[in-house]
């Protein structure tokens, strides 16, 4: 038996899978995030602790024989977050998350100290990264800054606490803008452009390599037969690629979690910074993950579901399976600003062509097609380095949405697949990491593709609609920065 915990931005999800990979039980807690001033977004980090020992309890009380049967344990999490610890490995303050964007100036700081920072990480400084984080801190919290002795992504700090030991994987650590993504480490360049040393830093291994084990404490309290092994685990895209078997090259996915993103493993480097393309470690040896991201994905749609007072799912329902036109309305989905191709953390979103005949079905499609207008421009930016997306796998919450599937598939003009179970797809993945560092398997022998439901062929009518729809659409943003 394995387990998979993602932690995410909104809950943390936990997976307890067996042997042939099926789904024995599931359990998720919800995460609260502080917004302390516009364009600020922050966590506590105890309340990561709090969620996972709870689904976690919550298994041993429903399944523990399966529990007890537990051998390796996966994580996976959001990227970006800066956790500061102390000299005794507490936290100094809330964790300043990936969507936060006060280090605008920072970022411009940062790539005037370090030249080389795009030919050696692969990515652009954008305020979502974890470097331009300490900076700001160093600048505004320099009390803070002085004290930090270590520095931890989300899922680091909870590795930390489940095992003792300060360890990352590589494909999060890509993500910080501290890492070397060809060599697959750390930069002591980077790290001495934000004042800080490998000291500062936890040890990276593979996400699929055995990393730490469980405390013998924590392996009691949860009834298990021995302390089992802890993986490297991945950032949550890189495990939601894993979860669906997106290894190799020539394969893709969309992922419409609270961010969205389109993704693309390859067995090289093909980055294109300057239009905001990320370049992540996959979470498998010698592969790499391209992607274009958005801030805001099925956010919108819980945004939107929140003004109007009602669920998403009474939202969707009178849309019916697929759209028969274009809404009137616009959506430009940047509520927290945007990273790929603007990198704009003060864009805000908006909704136009409102008029007396504007009902909720209008404004709710309008939201759904802004979002995939979002991912269009990432195709986009992802074909420039080269990467062209014939077919994209669909993961994450919004995933569940059929219309919403149909919109992207006629927007991006190519087949969209679903799965069922598609939005556990990160924490399947961290399930998938703790197999391969206790059995030592064949990567394609685990990492094999979930069997498709359904799939989403684009509409003939529908994608000429809306490729006449998108150079309108583009034309709303306005840059603030």
């Amino acid at each position: 038996m394995y387990l998979g915990i993602d932690l995410g931005t909104s809950a943390v999800k936990t997976v307890l899978v067996d042997g042939a990979q099926r789904v024995i039980a599931s359990e998720s807690r919800p995460l609260a995030i502080a917004s302390p001033q516009s364009g600020y977004f922050e966590q506590d980090p105890a309340q990561w602790i709090d969620a996972t020992f709870a689904t976690l309890d919550a298994l041993k009380a429903t399944h523990a024989a399966e529990l007890a049967a537990v051998e390796g344990i996966g994580l996976s999490g959001q990227m970006h977050g800066a956790t500061l610890l102390d000299a005794s490995s507490r936290p100094l303050r809330p964790c300043i998350l990936w969507n936060d964007g006060r280090s605008a100036a920072e970022c411009r700081l940062l790539e005037r100290r370090w030249p080389a920072l795009r030919a050696i990480s692969g990515n652009k400084a954008m305020p979502g990264f974890t470097a331009p984080k300490l900076l700001w801190i160093a600048a505004h919290e320099p009390e803070i800054f002085a004290a930090t002795r270590l520095v931890l992504l989300p899922k680091a700090y909870l590795r930390l606490v489940l095992s003792g030991e300060a360890i990352e994987d590589v494909s999060d650590a890509s993500g910080s803008l501290w890492l070397d993504v060809a060599r697959r480490d750390w930069s002591d360049t980077a790290l001495a452009a934000t004042g800080l040393s490998r000291d500062h830093m936890p040890r990276l291994v593979e996400g699929c390599a055995p990393a730490t084990t469980l405390r013998a404490e924590l392996a009691r309290r949860w009834g298990m037969a021995r302390p089992p092994i802890i993986a490297g685990g991945a950032g949550d895209n890189p495990a939601g690629a894993v979860g669906i078997g997106a290894i190799r090259p020539g394969t893709a996915f969309v992922s419409l979690g609270t961010s969205g993103a389109l993704l693309a493993p390859t067995s090289r480097i093909a980055a294109n910074p300057d239009r905001a393309v990320h370049t992540f470690c996959h979470a498998i040896p010698a592969m790499w993950i391209q992607a274009g991201a958005i801030l805001s994905a099925a956010s919108c749609l819980a945004w939107i579901a929140r003004l109007f007072g009602v669920t998403e799912a009474e939202l969707l329902a009178p849309l019916g399976l697929h759209p028969q036109a274009p809404s009137p309305v616009s959506f430009l989905p940047y509520l927290a600003g945007e990273r790929t191709p603007h990198d704009d953390p003060a864009v805000r979103g908006m909704l136009d062509g409102l008029s007396h005949g504007t009902d909720r079905g209008t404004i709710v499609q309008a939201v759904l097609e802004g979002v995939a207008f979002a991912l269009a421009d990432c195709r986009d930016a992802l074909a420039d380095a080269g990467i062209a997306i014939m077919e994209a796998d669909a993961i994450g919450g919004g995933s569940r949405s059929r219309f919403w599937l149909s919109v992207l598939a006629s927007v991006l003009n190519v087949p969209v697949h679903r799965f069922a179970g598609g939005e556990t797809g990160a924490a399947f993945g961290a399930a998938r990491l703790g197999r391969l560092a206790v059995t030592g398997e064949a990567i394609a022998a685990v990492c094999t593709p979930p069997q498709r439901i359904e799939t989403f062929e684009p509409d003939a009518g529908l994608v000429d609609a809306y490729a006449e729809r998108l150079p309108a659409w583009r034309e709303l943003y306005r840059p603030r920065n």
